[in-house]
């Protein structure tokens, strides 16, 4: 007898362990045309959250109406380790036990780590479950399993060959807190209140002083020059003069450089070479010194007067101020609002910093990825506005800063010489690693989530399934994730198997509150999909997520 209201707790007991029990979504019938499609895998930072269940609802969607249809349908399941991320998670447990990562060492730390991921990834799979998921848990992959491992160091290896991986010095965005560098799209730029400073540099010869603004007067320890336009009048008379840095008595030179912007501010700017890109390229081009003036964790290095020595950037900032004013050499303060940029997992102030690091030369990368979408191997955005965005971005992209300061993840197979300092890239450790030592960092996350598609399929290996199964048909992803994943994922997938990793990308939108803002656990506004299946039944809650909204529009969940 049916009863009078529909109990989903009832209904949805046990019906997924059948399926799973049954096979019903394992993949292989190759007596019917395949369609494949690969989780994109989330990390194991933590729970899954609203935005993994709209993501996931659209896929199964796609995955059970392809089976009815008739199709031998693979859809790959997966976690991704997420580098910096997780290893932020771990330390932070580890801090609450008064123990950090150094008092552990790294073997002891990554066992932490594979317990924080076995722990996790058993929420996730019981969570996947929940939600009534149809993955092929035969084909499941991590992105620091053996196999990804192996796809990994290829990768590294086959690029550093052909030139386009290269270690050299480079302004980097460098996370003080974490102490490792962030890529571009690691750095999340916001509007913060600041300062402008405005302070005299005198001519040695005490003819007349010139007068130059900056947001960070704590980087005038590191000053090796003023530079003005070799075509302002104004300042003909005195390129190649010397001024007193007033932050250490130091005499800099004058010199000319087209960079200066006639018309914006005095005209004349102040050259740090190691801590801002643009002056970087200025000390390029004129061989200048690049003294670095912070320690890791930015506070302030030996490079500075002894009274500045160990400070925090911020306390040497104001205490540096007062003195130059003191001095007399503060004009005056004007107060601003700036884009700063700040890093997307600590949310600490990013410091530009000169350091020696792994990049990829993305030029010839990205000029293959934009020739592709002219050809019929092309991806197909859905919606296709989505597919500018991606051109965009290919199209002014800087080379790719893939070494991270991390334990957690792929450690980079570079190796050097004991005995004359000398790199070998390997990808296997050399015979005699008695007498090298390997490189410590470990590589961006998304170095190894940019092979997903086909590493996940046994690559670089040449098995039945990446021969039936790739390219993948869909890719299912958020748009915030474009530049991130999607863009990695072609370029890498074009350069290795000579095919785009996927026929479509279906892009979707955010999950945001009634007010439009994300979601996030800092304002407190986050909703855990669980607590709305339990009370609602999993069947609503894909209802809402899939019927919400148009393609590729955010929602806002009430």
């Amino acid at each position: 007898m049916l009863k009078t209201h529909y109990d989903h707790n009832e209904v949805e007991q046990g019906k997924y362990q059948t399926w799973k029990d049954k096979g019903y979504f394992l993949a292989g019938d190759e007596t019917k045309t395949k369609f494949s499609m690969v989780i994109p895998p989330p990390n194991v930072t933590g729970m899954l959250h609203l935005g993994h269940a709209w993501n996931t609802t659209v896929q199964d969607i796609i995955a059970r109406y392809k089976r009815a249809k008739g199709y031998d349908v693979l859809w790959l399941p997966g976690m991704d380790h997420a580098g910096i991320a997780t290893q932020a998670k771990v330390e932070a447990r580890l801090r609450e036990q008064g123990i950090s990562r150094y008092d552990l060492g790294r073997e002891k730390f990554l066992e932490k780590a594979w317990e924080w991921k076995k722990e996790y990834a058993k929420t996730i799979h019981s969570q996947w479950a929940v939600m009534g998921l149809s993955l092929d848990y035969s084909r499941e992959r991590f992105t620091l399993d053996d196999g990804l491992n192996k796809a990994v160091r290829h990768v590294f290896v086959t690029l550093y060959n052909k030139g386009l991986i290269y270690r050299g010095e480079r302004i980097i965005n460098w996370d003080p807190v974490f102490k490792t560098a962030l890529s571009n799209i690691e750095v999340i730029h916001q509007d913060d209140k600041g300062k402008f400073y405005y302070f005299n540099y005198p001519l040695v010869d005490g003819s007349k002083n010139l007068l130059i603004a900056t947001t960070r007067p704590e980087t005038m320890f590191g000053d090796v020059c003023l530079v003005v336009n070799p075509k302002d009048e104004r300042y003909l008379d005195i390129i190649g003069k010397e001024v007193i840095n007033p932050a250490n008595g130091e005499k800099i030179p004058v010199i000319a450089d087209e960079y200066v912007d006639l018309n914006f501010g005095t005209g004349v700017m102040k050259c740090t070479p190691a801590h801002d890109p643009n002056d970087f390229l200025i000390g390029e081009r004129h061989h200048l010194a690049h003294p670095i003036i912070m320690n890791d964790d930015a506070t302030m290095n030996g490079n500075c007067p002894a009274e500045y020595v160990g400070l925090d950037r911020y306390v040497c900032r104001e205490k540096l101020v007062e003195k130059l004013k003191q001095d007399g050499y503060l004009v005056k303060i004007e107060n601003i609002v700036h884009q700063v940029g700040h890093s997307e997992r600590s949310h600490a102030v990013v410091e530009p910093m000169l350091k020696k690091q792994w990049f990829v030369k993305m030029g010839p990368l990205a000029k293959r990825a934009l020739e592709n979408q002219n050809t019929d191997d092309k991806v197909e955005f859905i919606p296709e506005r989505f597919n500018k965005i991606f051109e965009n971005w290919m199209s002014d992209c800087d080379d790719w800063c893939i070494s991270r300061q991390l334990w957690w993840g792929h450690r980079i197979p570079a190796y050097y010489s004991k005995k004359d300092g000398s790199i070998l890239v390997s990808e296997e450790p050399p015979a005699d690693m008695e007498n090298y030592i390997q490189d410590e960092d470990v590589l961006d996350t998304w170095f190894s989530s940019g092979l997903w598609p086909f590493s996940t399929l046994g690559w670089p290996n040449e098995t039945a399934d990446l021969k039936r199964y790739y390219p993948l048909d869909i890719m299912v992803t958020a748009y915030d994730i474009i530049f991130f994943w999607v863009s990695r994922m072609i370029f890498q997938a074009l350069e290795f198997t000579d095919k785009a990793p996927f026929k479509k990308c279906l892009i979707h939108g955010l999950i945001r509150d009634e007010q439009g803002r994300k979601m996030s656990k800092s304002l407190g506004n986050g909703i855990d999909p669980f607590d709305v299946i339990k009370k609602y039944g999993v069947d609503a809650l894909r209802y809402f997520l899939t019927t919400s909204t148009s393609p590729g529009l955010d929602t806002r969940y009430s």
